[in-house]
């Protein structure tokens, strides 16, 4: 049976479990805690046993990310992208860069799908009208991914403008499911199942609160690398519910290929230079918990501003706010501190799941991970 759905029950999180985490978060502990964002998801699972390509079995989906909600139509925000390992794609950066704007949704899929999301999410502009009665319009969509080929029929192409449309339509504010949804469904981390996560830091600079949110994608890492919250997990477990590949031995999968996909928000009135220095500092998050950027890792990473919500304008001069250099090591440091749970979070929402071929990746134990929180005095309770 075929599951395309954005409504799941809230999944315990790493906090739930003992997992203790510097910085304090927004209200959900999510990117959806910087105003206006809006996140939906498109998930898809179906079939059992060996794959037959274009058949499944089916582990993939869709994420539509919203930087001011789908009913704002064409309202862009200041942006910047960054890449630690570009073994992977995310379309339309090159004109993030030139331009300091991001125009459209970020959506994040699998490998395979980046075409027909981008064609499909084009195809919704024209339909809805997200330039407001522009007679002559271009945009550069921006659609990342991830690879989840482990346990989906990736060449058999199973996303489709439908599941696009519905992981927009199912595009809401406040808590967001995490684990095996949306384009995370199918992906590993670090030796165990994988996905979608998120988290939030807020933070006061000259007297005025900030939050800073992240959601991540995450299928990368090798497990002898996982660390949470200092406790070496990997190599502690490097014994417990290892992955089933089942692949001939001339695979040239390498442990630690995969990819992980980062979209940081703030509210905070950052310009474009500002907001590549942020995303220069995701992969300290992703490093915390053991990433490395391997040779087969796609590492791309994505941040915005809500703030200066009149920068873009076609005809006139533009006034702006942006908070100093010297003050950003607090945003900083809420980047890192995001990204770093929002992994952790995508790992411990995630379900054991089997996908082609019976290739299994397992879900971290919560229970042997607590009794390793114990055993390094790193439990909260």
């Amino acid at each position: 049976m075929l599951v395309c759905s954005s409504t799941y029950g809230q999944k315990p999180r790493a906090r739930d479990i003992g997992v203790p985490f510097v910085g304090t978060t927004g209200a959900f502990n999510a990117i959806t805690d910087v105003q206006g964002i809006e996140v939906g998801y498109s998930t898809m699972i179906s079939g059992n046993g060996k794959n037959v390509v274009g058949q499944g079995p089916i582990r993939t989906g869709v994420t539509a990310i919203f930087p001011r909600g789908k009913a704002n139509k064409f309202s862009p925000v200041y942006a910047n992208w960054y890449s630690l390992n570009g073994n992977g794609e995310m379309t339309g950066t090159t004109w993030v860069t030139e331009s300091g704007f991001l125009e459209t949704p970020i959506l994040i899929t699998n490998t395979n799908s980046v075409g027909v999301v981008r064609d499909a999410v084009l195809k919704w502009y024209v339909d809805t009208d997200w330039y407001s009665g522009e007679d002559w319009w271009y945009t550069y969509p921006v659609v990342a991914e991830t690879y989840d080929g482990f346990l989906n029929d990736i060449y058999g192409f199973h996303v489709k403008e439908e599941n696009v449309l519905e992981a927009i339509q199912n595009a809401s504010g406040g808590k967001i499911a995490e684990g095996n949804v949306g384009g995370g469904t199918g992906m590993m981390c670090l030796g165990f199942k994988g996905g979608t996560g998120t988290s939030s830091r807020v933070i006061t600079i000259n007297d005025l609160d900030y939050t800073v949110g992240a959601l991540v994608q995450s299928n990368f890492g090798a497990k002898r690398n996982l660390s949470i919250a200092g406790v070496p997990v990997g190599r502690e477990l490097k014994d417990t519910l290892n992955y089933v590949f089942n692949a001939p031995p001339q695979s040239r999968r390498q442990e630690g290929d995969g990819s992980i996909i980062v979209v940081v928000a703030t509210d905070a009135p950052l310009l474009p230079h500002q907001l590549k220095r942020i995303a220069q500092r995701i992969p300290l998050g992703v490093g915390i918990v053991g990433g490395r950027g391997s040779n087969g890792s796609g590492d791309i990473f994505i941040a915005f501003s809500t703030a200066n919500e009149n920068a873009f304008d076609r005809e006139k001069n533009a006034k702006v706010e942006t908070i100093s250099n010297d003050r950003l090591t607090p945003l900083f440091e809420a980047t890192v501190q995001s990204v770093e749970e929002a992994i952790i979070n995508a790992m411990i929402a995630a379900e054991t799941m089997e996908g082609i071929n019976g290739n299994t990746a397992y879900a971290l134990p919560h229970d042997l991970l607590i009794d390793l929180l114990k055993k390094y005095n790193r439990f909260s309770e």
